[in-house]
């Protein structure tokens, strides 16, 4: 299986069981290169499990993930050349400054010393701090965090960036010039998968699927839902789909 034309991702019937209980169940979709494809729905819908799979971080059950043409499940070590990754914990070192974050992941991925050198300038510049290296990573506001953990995910180049809710916790100005990151990402060819419990951010993404107890039960752009659904909003659209989905999963 492998992506043809501009399709960057194919997931084929993947199916992720701990024990009895089943987090993702048989879900399949495919995502074009420079989409921005938002996954929507409730803590515990299977929205990060998703995620880490396609990552290489946890392995399926069953079912198959091609990322670039890579398959994930038979060499999840080549693919994460190719993804960034954004945890919905701030995962970079709280004690490390800025800079040194940066040294870190890049060395990781084996970025030319020039390069972290030139992208460590670029993000002085945008957290408008006059040297990385005076203040610990802790110390910095939220927004400026999510923006290094972004930097530090963007070093090596990646074709695919996955974001797991990238905002949480941000201010709303700080979410509106992240989002604004995420769009230049896009017209430069990215591909972005996003989780958000925002549906402001929502509206942004090209497609959103929306999850339910580990299943997709629609994937549409944001009008569409809204259209779909009869709703003048996608927060409406949102609830009329799960409960629809529940409704039909009684009658079953």
């Amino acid at each position: 299986m492998k992506p043809s034309g501009d399709t960057t991702i194919i997931i084929k019937n993947l199916i992720k069981k701990f024990g009895t209980f089943t987090a993702v169940n048989n879900i399949s979709f495919s995502v074009k290169k420079g989409e921005v494809f938002g996954f929507l729905g409730a803590n515990g819908a299977g929205k990060t499990t998703t995620i880490r799979m396609m990552c290489g971080l946890l392995e399926p059950t069953s079912g198959d993930i091609h990322v670039g043409g890579i398959s994930v499940r038979k060499t999840p070590g080549k693919v994460k050349q190719h993804i960034g990754y954004m945890s919905q914990k701030f995962s970079l070192y709280a004690d490390l400054n800025p800079a040194e974050n940066m040294e870190f992941f890049g060395s990781i991925y084996g970025v030319p010393a020039k390069v972290i050198s030139d992208e460590k300038k670029k993000l002085a510049d945008r957290l408008e701090l006059s040297s990385l290296n005076r203040i610990k990573t802790q110390d910095l506001p939220m927004g400026f965090k999510q923006r290094l953990g972004l930097t530090c995910a963007l070093l090596h180049d990646p074709e695919v960036i996955f974001l797991d809710e990238p905002t949480s916790g941000v201010d709303p100005l700080g979410r509106r010039n992240f989002w604004k990151e995420i769009y230049t990402l896009s017209t430069k060819g990215k591909t972005v998968l996003v989780t958000t419990h925002f549906m402001d951010e929502a509206e942004y993404c090209d497609r959103i699927a929306i999850m339910n107890f580990g299943r997709i039960i629609d994937i549409e752009s944001p009008d569409s839902l809204k259209e779909k659904y009869s709703s003048v909003n996608l927060n409406d659209a949102f609830i009329r789909a799960i409960k629809l989905d529940r409704e039909n999963s009684e009658d079953l």
